[in-house]
């Protein structure tokens, strides 16, 4: 008899044990990242960020209402008649 059965079986530990690691290492991993993504809450999409919604204008020197209109022009949010017709409404003065 060769040891009841367990020198047969006793090569595969040999693979299996380090698969079983790593996997749980990985799973781990996984699991921590998609935590770390979930407690961020998501940004907004149709307004800059704080820190730019706070200024009259952009980088550019154009105020920032343009600077998105352009932005959403450029994405294809919105197509040229409407984009004309916004930009002329930005470009009124206030009454």
């Amino acid at each position: 008899m060769m040891g009841n059965g367990w020198g047969a079986g006793m090569g595969w530990m040999w693979v299996l044990w380090p698969l079983v690691i790593i996997a749980t290492v990985a799973v781990v991993a996984l699991l921590v990242r998609s935590g770390a993504d979930r407690s961020r809450p998501p940004a907004p999409v149709d307004q800059p960020p704080a820190h730019e919604a706070d200024e009259p204008t952009a980088a550019a020197g154009q105020p920032a209402a343009r600077r998105i209109l352009d932005e959403r022009y450029a994405r294809g949010e919105i197509d040229e008649e409407d984009y004309r017709a916004r930009r002329r409404r930005l470009e009124e003065p206030d009454a």
